[in-house]
C-alpha cells in the first residue's frame, strides 16, 4: 500500500508559486493508447493556442492550485516495500562468452531526489483512477523508476490518472476528469516541496502520460520560476513531445529550461522519442503536426521541431556533442551506444495483449551464481515486442551490451532517436521491434531502451549540480 498524506497544506514556503486562479480552457481531445510496460500512452487531435499546453488532459496550465487534495505516495523514502528501491541485479549477456551478474544497490544518502510520475497503467474500469496502489503502478515503478534509486531518493505520487478504460473506448475523458489527473501531481508536488525538499536538487522523471503531465508542471511552475529553475538537476521526459525553435536549445515549450547539448550537465532536458526507421507522417511521436503533439503549447507551425536528446551522445565521454537534432538536417547529433536494462517478469518483453489485461508483477528469482549464456533455457513462446528466443536469467534485470547504437535524426518535418541494432552475425540475443505500427515507432521501451545511459547521465548531471 502507498503512504498517504491527509492533504496539501493551505500554506506553502515563501517563494514557491502556485498557478494561476483563471479556469480551466475545455476542449474535446481524443485519446488513443497503448500497452507500454503495462502502460500506455494518452494522445491528442490537436494542440492548443500559445497561451497554454493542452494535450491529452485538455488545458491545465491555467487551474488553480489544488486545495485539499489526498497525497498518496507510491514512493517515497523511508516507506516499507518501496518498488523504486528494489532488487538492482542484473545478468549482463554479451554476444560471445558468458553471461555475469552485475550488483547495483540504492544510494544510502544521495545528494538529490527525483519526483517520478508513471504512465498510463491503471485497468480500473472509470475514467479516473483512484488511489489504491494496485500491482500495475507497483510494477511500473520497479521497471521505470528503481535504477534512480542509485543516484537519488525517488519520490513518486499516485495520481487519479486516465485509465486504460479511456484508452479502449469504454469510457470516455472529459476536461474535468483530465484537470483531475493533473490536480494530483500538482498536490503532491507542492506537497514535496513543503515538506521534503528543503531546497535540494531534483530530477523529473516520466515517460507518456506521466511525461505530458510533468511538462505541464514544469511549464507552469518551475519554468517561469528562477528559485525553482536553479534546483533543476535533470528534466527526463520521454515520449512527450517537447519542442523546441528549429535548431535551438530553447523556447516552444519552454522559456527558460534549455535542451541539454551535453547530458552530463545538469539544469536541462533530456526528450526523446525512439524510433528504428523514418517516423511515417500520420506518426504519433517526433513531429509537430502529430496528433500526440498536445504537451508542446503551441501550434504546429515549420519554426518548431520536436527536441530530441540523445542520452547516450556522451555518457562515458565529455565534448561539444550536440544530441538534439538541427534543422533540416539527415544526420544531425553524436551517435552513441545504448545500455538497455530490460525487467525480466515482464520484458521478457510485454507482449501484445488486450488494454483490459492485468499484467501481474514478476516474480523474482533470488541471484545466486552467475549464469553461463551456455546453460541458459531459452523462452519458447513468442514475446510480442522482440526477435528472437529470450533467454532465461536468474535476476529481475538484464542487460545486452553492445546491441544498440542511437542517434538523433531529422527528416522530412520529423525529429526522433534513431536506434540501430549493431548485432553481429550469430548473435541470439532478441532485439526490440516495432509491434503496433511505424506511427508509434519504439514507445513501448522508450525509458528501457536506454536506461543504463539514463541513470549514468543523471549521476554526471546530479555530480555538477551545484544548488
Amino acid at each position: 500500500a502507498g503512504v498517504s498524506e491527509a492533504s496539501v497544506p493551505g500554506r506553502r514556503k515563501k517563494g514557491l508559486r502556485g498557478g494561476s486562479r483563471r479556469g480551466c480552457r475545455s476542449r474535446r481531445a481524443a485519446i488513443i493508447g497503448v500497452v507500454l510496460l503495462g502502460g500506455a500512452l494518452a494522445a491528442c487531435s490537436s494542440s492548443s493556442g500559445a497561451s497554454g499546453a493542452s494535450g491529452p488532459l485538455g488545458s491545465t496550465s491555467g487551474m488553480p492550485a489544488p486545495a485539499n487534495v489526498p497525497i498518496t505516495w507510491l514512493c517515497r523514502p523511508g516507506t516499507a516495500h518501496d518498488p523504486c528501491r528494489s532488487n538492482l541485479a542484473a545478468t549482463v549477456v554479451p554476444a560471445p562468452g558468458a553471461a555475469s551478474v552485475s550488483r547495483a544497490e540504492p544510494a544510502s544518502k544521495p545528494d538529490i531526489d527525483c519526483f517520478y510520475v508513471y504512465p498510463t497503467v491503471s485497468t480500473q474500469p472509470t475514467v479516473n483512477a483512484d488511489l489504491t496502489v494496485d500491482p500495475q503502478e507497483t510494477a511500473v515503478a520497479v521497471d521505470q523508476a528503481s535504477r534512480f534509486s542509485q543516484v537519488c531518493n525517488v519520490y513518486a505520487p499516485m495520481y487519479r490518472q486516465l485509465t486504460q478504460a479511456t484508452v479502449d473506448g469504454r469510457v470516455q475523458a472529459t476536461s474535468l476528469d483530465r484537470a483531475v489527473a493533473y490536480s494530483g501531481v500538482l498536490a503532491a508536488w507542492q506537497y514535496y516541496l513543503a515538506h521534503f525538499n528543503h531546497g535540494r536538487g531534483v530530477a523529473f522523471i516520466g515517460h507518456s502520460q506521466g511525461a505530458e503531465l510533468l511538462i505541464q508542471l514544469l511549464k507552469t511552475q518551475v519554468d517561469p520560476d528562477p528559485v525553482l529553475r536553479s534546483r533543476l538537476v535533470s528534466a527526463i521526459v520521454l515520449g512527450g513531445n517537447v519542442t523546441v525553435p528549429v535548431g535551438k536549445r530553447v523556447g516552444g515549450t519552454f522559456a527558460h529550461i534549455p535542451a541539454c547539448t551535453d547530458v552530463n550537465l545538469p539544469g536541462c532536458i533530456i526528450a526523446y522519442s525512439s524510433f528504428d526507421q523514418v517516423p511515417p507522417p500520420n506518426s504519433h511521436f517526433g513531429r509537430v503536426t502529430s496528433p500526440s503533439n498536445g504537451a508542446s503549447g503551441r501550434s504546429p507551425t515549420d519554426q518548431l521541431q520536436v527536441l530530441c536528446v540523445n542520452p547516450a551522445a556522451a555518457t562515458g565521454s565529455r565534448g561539444s556533442a550536440t544530441p538534439f537534432s538541427s534543422g533540416s538536417s539527415s544526420a544531425a547529433g553524436k551517435a552513441g551506444t545504448l545500455i538497455p536494462y530490460f525487467p525480466t517478469g515482464d520484458v521478457l518483453r510485454p507482449t501484445v495483449t488486450p488494454l483490459s489485461k492485468v499484467i501481474p508483477l514478476p516474480t523474482v528469482t533470488p541471484v545466486s551464481k552467475v549464469t553461463p549464456v551456455s546453460k541458459v533455457t531459452p523462452v519458447s513462446k513468442k514475446v510480442g515486442t522482440v526477435s528472437k528466443k529470450v533467454p532465461t536469467v536468474p535476476t529481475p534485470w538484464v542487460t545486452y551490451p553492445h546491441l544498440y547504437r542511437a542517434q538523433c535524426l531529422s527528416q522530412g518535418g520529423a525529429t526522433w532517436l534513431q536506434v540501430d541494432d549493431i548485432s553481429a552475425p550469430g548473435d541470439t540475443r532478441p532485439v526490440v521491434r516495432e509491434t503496433l505500427g511505424p506511427e508509434w515507432g519504439l514507445h513501448l521501451v522508450d525509458v528501457n531502451i536506454a536506461l543504463g545511459n539514463l541513470v549514468s547521465d543523471l549521476q554526471h548531471q546530479a555530480g555538477r549540480y551545484q544548488g
